[in-house]
């Protein structure tokens, strides 16, 4: 079976790409047999840092809130490999905010570097916690957003 070409690989960004920077604690279980972290804890890296953004910022009542953020899509992509006890900064900003949806960009970087060691995206849509179904997102949600665009 023939397939479709493989997609350039995306240029490696660096720290001026990204607004806002938050610290990442690897952990003696992120590495796996080959002794660097597994590509599954870059997504729970991205998650934890947006998502302690907005618990900070007092954006995210995870467990009250009637309107919550789903992801609906990520993506990642790896430079060069990341070791627990590696110390990591998250960079993140926003690449697009739409009436109920906004797209994260990531980059994580050992501590002091300048280029990603991994970079990537997630999605959040915000929805009706009780129907599953999208709407508007919160003002508040959006200003503080729109300040890391």
């Amino acid at each position: 079976m023939v397939g479709r070409p493989m997609p350039e690989k995306p240029k490696r960004l660096t720290r001026a790409a990204f607004r806002l920077y938050r610290l990442v604690a690897t952990r003696w279980m992120d590495n796996d047999a080959y002794g660097h972290v597994n590509n599954v804890h870059y997504y729970s890296y991205f998650d934890t840092a947006v998502n302690g953004w907005l618990l900070e910022q007092g954006l995210l009542d995870f467990r009250n809130s009637p309107v919550i953020g789903l992801v609906v899509e990520t993506g990642c992509t790896y430079f060069e490999s990341v070791a627990f006890p590696d110390a990591l900064e998250a960079g993140i900003s926003v690449a697009h905010l739409g009436r109920s949806s906004v797209r994260y960009e990531i980059g994580i970087f050992r501590q002091g570097e300048e280029q990603a060691a991994a970079q990537g995206h997630f999605v959040h849509v915000y929805v009706d916690r009780a129907t599953q179904r999208p709407v508007e997102m919160p003002a508040e949600v959006r200003a503080a957003l729109g300040a890391l665009s």
